[in-house]
C-alpha cells in the first residue's frame, strides 16, 4: 500500500474539493506523459491503479519479433525467452517499466501536469459552487481597496465590488465582514471572476428571507421592491394565510427583524406595506405614510392621478420627490400627485370623481385591474416626474404663505373708520 499517497489524496480531496478519481486519472495521464517523454511514444503502455491502496503498476505491451526495428514496440525472441520461455515469435507480451527510471525532464513534465490538473479542477470546482450561488447572497471579508474597486475574499474565491454597485456614502474598511449579493460568475482562464453588489434591490429581499421565517417558508411573500440605495427603501409584502399580518411579520417584535436588515444596510430606511390586487389601493399603500384622498388609475396607459390633502402633499412627495418616485418603481405605474385644491382647478380631475367622507370610495373610481411590476422589475415609464411635481409643490407652499400673512390696514383710514362709527347723529346731519 502506497500510504503516502494516499494520504496526500485525501487531503488534495478535502482541502481543494476535488475528487479522488479525477486526482487518480491525472496520475495516470501524466505518467503516460513521463513515458512518451522517456521513449518517444507511449501508444502501447498501460497503466493501472489500485483506487483503494494507490499502489500502481506501468507496463508496455510489446510485440515478440526475431528482429527487431523498433525497440519501443517490438522485442527480440531472444529477449523474450528470458522472462518469458513459452513465447514464441509473433506473441505480445507485458514487458514491466520502472517509473523511478524516467529521466529528469520526463519527471518533471509528469509533476506539472498533476499540477495543472489539480488547478484546474479546483477553478472548476469553485466556479460550479459560486455558479449555483447567483442570485443569492454571501458573507464575505474585504482584502483590499484597489482604485474604486473593492476586493471581497468569500472563503475560496475573490470577489470584485465595482463603484457602481458600492452604496454612496458606505465606507468598508479592510477585514470588515460584508453581506453581498452576486450578480454574476464567469469562468476564465484565470479563474472564476465573480461581481457582487450592495445596492441591488434583491438584496434587500435576500435579507428578509434570512431575517423572516414567513417570508422563508413562502407564508410571506414579496411582490415587489424599489430601492434607492443608502437612503430608502419600499417593499411590497402579500401574506398567502389570513390568519398571518404580512407587514408584522416583516416587522417583528419590537421592530428586530427589521432592525437587524436596516442595521446590515448601514441604516437604510425601509417601508413595509401591503399589497394589494387592486392598482388603486396598492398605490394608495405605496404613498405611505402620507394620506390620499381619491386614486384614479389608467392601466393601459399604466398611469394613476392621486389626490392628497393640502396639508399631506409634501409628505407624499417626499424630499426631493423620494417617496413618489420610489411608490411608482414599486407599483409600476406613473403616478401624478395633486392636492385637492390644485386637484379642483386642474385639468382631468372633476369633483366628481373622488369623495372625502370617511376615506370611502365610490364603487366606480376605479379602472379595471391592470398588471403591475412584480419582482423588482420596474418599467421605465413608472418615473415619477420629480421636477413637476416639486414646482407645483414650492407654488402652492407660497401660495398658502401669502394668504396665511396678516395685512395691516393704513392708520389713517382705521382712524377715519372709527371717527365715522363713533359720530353721534347729530353731528352727521
Amino acid at each position: 500500500m502506497n500510504t503516502e499517497l494516499l494520504e496526500a489524496l485525501d487531503l488534495l480531496e478535502r482541502e481543494k474539493d476535488i475528487s479522488r478519481e479525477v486526482l487518480f486519472e491525472a496520475i495516470e495521464n501524466s505518467l503516460l506523459i513521463a513515458c512518451r517523454n522517456n521513449f518517444g511514444k507511449a501508444e502501447n503502455v498501460h497503466i493501472t491503479m489500485d483506487r483503494e491502496t494507490c499502489d500502481y503498476e506501468v507496463y508496455a505491451e510489446k510485440t515478440v519479433v526475431s528482429e527487431v526495428t523498433d525497440k519501443s514496440l517490438e522485442i527480440s525472441l531472444e529477449d523474450a525467452k528470458k522472462d518469458f520461455p513459452d513465447v514464441k515469435e509473433g506473441d505480445t507480451v507485458r514487458i514491466d517499466i520502472n517509473s523511478k527510471e524516467f529521466g529528469r525532464i520526463a519527471t518533471q513534465n509528469a509533476k506539472n501536469a498533476i499540477l495543472q490538473k489539480i488547478r484546474e479542477e479546483e477553478r472548476n470546482s469553485v466556479y460550479d459552487r459560486f455558479a449555483g450561488q447567483t442570485r443569492d447572497i454571501v458573507t464575505g471579508v474585504v482584502q483590499r481597496v484597489t482604485g474604486r474597486n473593492i476586493s471581497i475574499n468569500l472563503g475560496k474565491a475573490d470577489a470584485i465590488l465595482t463603484e457602481n454597485e458600492q452604496v454612496r456614502g458606505e465606507i468598508l474598511r479592510p477585514q470588515d465582514r460584508v453581506k453581498v449579493y452576486i450578480l454574476d460568475v464567469r469562468n476564465t482562464p484565470k479563474g472564476p471572476r465573480i461581481s457582487v453588489s450592495r445596492t441591488h434591490p434583491e438584496l434587500v429581499k435576500r435579507l428578509f428571507e434570512s431575517e423572516v421565517a414567513e417570508v422563508r417558508d413562502g407564508t410571506v411573500e414579496i411582490k415587489s421592491i424599489s430601492r434607492e440605495a443608502g437612503s430608502r427603501t419600499k417593499m411590497a409584502v402579500y401574506s398567502h394565510d389570513p390568519d398571518v399580518d404580512a407587514v408584522g411579520a416583516c416587522v417583528g417584535m419590537n421592530g428586530n427583524r427589521v432592525n437587524a436588515v436596516v442595521n446590515e444596510l448601514g441604516g437604510e430606511k425601509i417601508d413595509i406595506v401591503n399589497w394589494d390586487e387592486n392598482p388603486a389601493l396598492f398605490i394608495e399603500n405605496a404613498l405611505s405614510p402620507s394620506q390620499v384622498v381619491s386614486v384614479i388609475v389608467d392601466p393601459d396607459e399604466k398611469t394613476a392621478k392621486v389626490v392628497v390633502p393640502d396639508y399631506q402633499l409634501s409628505l407624499a412627495i417626499g424630499k426631493e420627490g423620494q417617496n413618489a418616485r420610489l411608490a411608482a418603481r414599486l407599483t409600476g405605474y406613473k403616478i401624478d400627485i395633486k392636492s385637492e385644491t390644485q386637484a379642483k382647478d386642474a385639468f382631468g380631475f372633476r369633483m366628481e370623481d373622488y369623495m372625502n367622507d370617511d376615506e370611502e370610495y365610490e364603487e366606480g373610481e376605479y379602472y379595471e385591474e391592470g398588471e403591475y411590476a412584480e419582482d423588482g422589475e420596474y418599467e421605465e415609464g413608472a418615473e415619477y416626474a420629480e421636477e413637476e411635481m416639486t414646482s407645483e409643490a414650492a407654488e402652492e407652499t407660497a401660495a398658502e404663505a401669502v394668504e396665511e400673512e396678516p395685512v395691516e390696514e393704513p392708520a389713517e383710514e382705521t382712524a377715519a373708520e372709527d371717527a365715522d362709527i363713533e359720530a353721534p347723529a347729530g353731528d352727521q346731519e
